[in-house]
């Protein structure tokens, strides 16, 4: 998983996000980023990884019934432990997260688009089911439709990072979609470009713009500034996925880079939806 690029995605600090916002956003946001470059950064061993976000679930388990953490991470639980109790934030959302960071150390390749989506369900959607229990918003169907956005915005990211996360022994396409389109797994560790791959590609990025759309309507229910925010970060995959689509869905070499002008399309089409 790309921490970097999958925890941009939180609107900290933002001039659209309510300031009364903030502070627990905040405190997710570097709980999650923190664990992510446990599982991600630096030169442990897997085993070592994953011994480490065992002390950070003890952590976090510890804070969330009142008790002290450890000495390792002072800085995330002293934020995390008051936002816990003043927001009653949901514990089950954030071990789903850890599930998902201690997945991504020990399992390199998905079988199936059902595997992915599990995945998707504990790496990313906790993120808007957080966000979504901060504003007020519980309803079923607008959960569905959070999850429909996050799940979309983790794999246009996937999509986006093949050229880096392919040499990095990470395949995030699933292998029966890889085996519809006539490709194998050499070839995506080749990063060869053919006429395959490349639908291969168009065939993920669709089914990423396809989540993306069902759940849209959901920007309409989130209340204020964060609604705003809400479109924005809705808008900012779609566009991801367009900027895939003019690369000829050739991501396997290029990664395709949001800029200035990007942010002026997303502003314009935001304020049209």
């Amino acid at each position: 998983m790309n921490g970097v690029e999958h925890y941009e995605n939180f609107p900290v600090a933002s001039w659209l996000c309510p300031a009364r916002f903030r502070p627990p956003i905040a405190a997710i946001y570097h709980f999650a980023r923190t664990a992510d470059d446990i599982a991600d950064e630096g030169d442990a061993s897997p085993t070592e990884r994953l011994a480490d976000l065992a002390a950070y679930r003890a952590d976090l388990n510890a804070v969330s019934q009142g008790s002290a953490a450890s000495a390792r991470w002072p800085a995330v639980f002293a934020a995390l432990g008051p936002m816990l109790k003043e927001w009653q934030l949901p514990l089950p959302l954030l071990t789903d997260l850890l599930s998902a960071f201690e997945q991504d150390i020990v399992k390199t390749r998905y079988a199936d688009q059902a595997e992915l989506l599990d995945y998707c369900r504990r790496s990313a959607n906790p993120i808007g089911r957080l966000l979504l229990h901060l504003y007020g918003v519980h309803d079923a169907e607008a959960l569905t439709q959070s999850d429909c956005i996050c799940t979309a915005l983790q794999l246009v990211n996937f999509w986006q990072d093949l050229s880096e996360d392919i040499p990095r022994g990470r395949i995030y396409l699933p292998a029966d979609m890889q085996a519809q389109h006539g490709v194998n797994e050499a070839e995506l560790l080749s990063q060869q470009i053919t006429s395959n791959t490349r639908a291969l590609v168009a065939d993920s990025v669709g089914w990423a713009r396809q989540l993306m759309q069902q759940g849209a309507p959901l920007v309409k229910q989130v209340p204020g500034r964060a609604g705003w925010e809400l479109r924005l970060v809705v808008q900012g995959g779609l566009r991801i996925a367009e900027r895939i689509e003019q690369l000829d869905f050739a991501t396997l070499q290029q990664r395709p880079v949001i800029g200035k002008r990007d942010a002026l399309v997303m502003g314009w089409r935001t304020l049209w939806m």
